[in-house]
């Protein structure tokens, strides 16, 4: 069995190829020449972070499948500095247009050392921000951002650092290790 952690760096399709697109998008293709892996679950395109991989289909499906509940934890640069009535909420879950959201572990971190992001996040002198690590355990299409949005704070950045016990660690943008 072959697993892989990958960093996915900004505007990479979580995806080999990138059939019937005008221009050319960058893929998983461009970074991992290893044969027979394909990833487990998705992070989108302007999404960066942790994205696991593998050649062992119950392995992919165990990672994906939110009935399993594995825990994904992020590192969100939200646009404000949310109060402790908007992390309540978050942690009590919210409800967005598909229907509510489990509960969320949240906290406000200080700023995480990592890489910077390119294109850099916008920066806006008279609007603060501040990142928050947040832990869910299902995996609904652009969760993280519906949710920041929903109690007001938008997303300005997202890292998905941690699956289960997998973590990016000192994994550089674009490059990746067998597990």
């Amino acid at each position: 069995m072959t697993l892989l952690l990958f960093n996915k760096p900004y505007d990479v399709l979580s995806q080999f190829t990138d059939r019937g697109s005008p221009t050319k998008r960058a893929t998983l293709s461009d970074f991992i020449d290893v044969p027979g892996v394909y990833p487990a679950g998705r992070l989108d395109r302007d999404s960066e972070g942790l994205l696991l991989l593998t050649d062992d289909g119950r392995l992919q499906a165990r990672i994906a499948d939110p009935r399993f509940k594995l825990a994904k934890t992020y590192l969100v640069q939200v646009e404000g500095e949310p109060a402790g009535d908007v992390l309540d909420a978050l942690r009590g879950g919210v409800t967005l247009k598909d229907g509510p959201t489990r509960p969320a572990e949240v906290e406000r971190i200080d700023p995480p050392t990592i890489w910077p992001r390119d294109p850099p996040i916008r920066f806006r002198a008279n609007i603060a921000d501040c990142w928050l690590r947040l832990t869910i355990r299902e995996g609904r299409n652009r969760q993280v951002r519906r949710m920041t949005a929903a109690v007001g704070h938008p997303t300005l950045r997202l890292v998905r650092w941690q699956i289960g016990d997998w973590s990016l660690g000192d994994l550089a943008p674009g490059a990746y290790r067998r597990a």
